[in-house]
């Protein structure tokens, strides 16, 4: 019975308390090597592979999209859809307003079929946007404006409070042109964007249906598509410290210098226009975006540290791309998409330029000789426009205290009741002939009246 009673004993640790610690010590020294190798020295996927799955991607999130908008026009009535007006208000009876065109007579009135038409190259619009580019780099080098207003942007609010204040070391704004090509214009809706009421003809072709009811359906518009392609360098170069502010300030900092470079760009780009809206008091706009079969690629240098460096980190160019990507996808690609405001296009004389005489002034036609179009800047065209008004301003005031005084005049010389007739200045055929004076007529001009001898 004592010996039921008795303790077992212990097994005794096979390991000591040093050989554990140093079995520790492997294993941390391990980790770090497998995360050196693997996070940070690990090769990349190529470019193809990481293209493959970016678009995929792209693709499953613009078909997700397209199913919830399907879903939403079966469960949402025609009368409860938003953007269509509930309340009918009175339109006159003087200003005719034409029949509601559809895409169907617009394409038939401008002699447009969608089947048959040829893509154009579009060559005239290449040159005109290389002009425009050209002389936007061209801007740039004359004033550092592009460089301040990029160093104050990446140095905003938003700055995490680990990076140290960034500098722009290089920036390049490259040396080719985009090139446009295969313009074509498609009918889409607000849900198949891939082109909608595409039938099959005899030989298996697709066909437009012009009389389809989702071609005159509300939402259908035209969509011109192009396909761009840009083959150049545009580079943006960075330097900054990586700040550890902890348990102290500045524990440690880290240098990082960081080149991005745009290598090339393909798409295709679809630009629409959406009419304006009265009843909401919308503008038309202008929107634009990108299909999610585009290719991006990017070359990004690092360097890291500021005696044993590292240089070309693989990992630090994948996290760079990636966030680069979802940048321009959550702005400028289906189903997002970037709206401008269009001005009016109502020919104005304030917009009048060039031409022999000199510049006027829009409201009451003062000469301005000293401004040619094109030869002032943006401010001093300010400071003129300025001055015209100023002027015209005080023009308009004496001639009204002038008409005051002399309608003051006229009432205490003679009663309103009478009318005063200048003689004629010569007669013809026995008939007097008078002339008179218009308000506002040529010199040299008049109103003959035959007068009873």
């Amino acid at each position: 019975m004592a010996t039921t009673d008795m303790c077992p004993m212990k097994p005794e640790p096979t390991l000591s308390f040093t050989q554990g610690l140093i079995v520790g010590q492997i294993s941390v020294v391990l980790l770090i090597a497998a995360f050196i190798k693997f996070f940070i020295f690990g090769d990349a996927p190529s470019p193809e592979v990481t293209a493959t799955i970016r678009a995929a991607e792209r693709r499953s999130r613009t078909l997700a999209h397209r199913q919830s908008l399907l879903t939403l026009r079966s469960t949402t009535p025609n009368s409860a859809r938003p953007g269509q007006p509930t309340l009918n208000k009175k339109k006159s009876s003087i200003l005719r307003s034409p029949p509601t065109l559809t895409i169907g007579s617009i394409l038939n009135k401008t002699y447009y079929n969608v089947d048959s038409h040829q893509p154009e190259s579009l060559d005239w619009f290449n040159v005109l946007i290389a002009q425009t580019i050209a002389q936007f780099r061209s801007d740039a080098q004359q004033d550092d404006a592009i460089l301040t207003s990029l160093t104050k942007a990446l140095n905003g609010t938003s700055r995490p409070d680990f990076l140290d204040e960034i500098k722009v070391t290089e920036l390049t704004l490259g040396e080719d042109f985009p090139i446009f090509s295969n313009c074509r214009i498609i009918p889409v809706d607000e849900v198949d964007q891939d082109g909608l009421s595409l039938n099959k003809g005899p030989h298996g072709e697709k066909r437009f249906d012009a009389n389809s009811s989702r071609a005159k359906r509300e939402g259908s518009r035209l969509q011109a598509r192009m396909d761009v392609d840009l083959s150049d360098m545009i580079t943006l170069a960075l330097e900054t410290k990586i700040l550890l502010n902890y348990p102290k300030r500045l524990t440690a900092v880290l240098p990082v210098a960081l080149a991005v470079s745009v290598v090339r760009f393909s798409g295709t780009l679809s630009i629409s226009f959406i009419p304006s809206n009265p009843s909401q008091s919308t503008p038309t706009m202008m929107t634009f975006s990108f299909l999610d079969d585009y290719r991006l690629d990017f070359s990004v240098r690092s360097l890291v540290g500021s005696r044993s460096r590292l240089q070309d980190v693989p990992k630090i160019a994948q996290l760079v791309e990636s966030r680069l990507h979802r940048w321009f996808d959550e702005r400028a690609v289906e189903p997002r998409f970037q709206e401008i405001a269009l001005p009016s296009l109502w020919p104005r004389k304030r917009n009048t330029r060039g031409g022999d005489d000199p510049l006027l002034d829009p409201a009451h036609g003062t000469a301005a000789s000293s401004v040619s179009s094109g030869s002032a800047g943006k401010g001093k065209g300010r400071e003129i426009a300025r001055e015209l008004k100023e002027e015209a301003r005080k023009e308009v005031r004496a001639e009204a205290a002038a008409g005051q005084r002399r309608d003051l005049r006229d009432r205490e010389i003679s009663p309103p009741e009478n009318l005063r007739y200048r003689r004629a200045r010569g007669q013809r055929d026995g008939s007097a002939i008078s002339e008179f004076s218009m308000p506002g007529s040529l010199p040299g001009m008049g109103m003959a009246l035959d007068l009873p001898p």
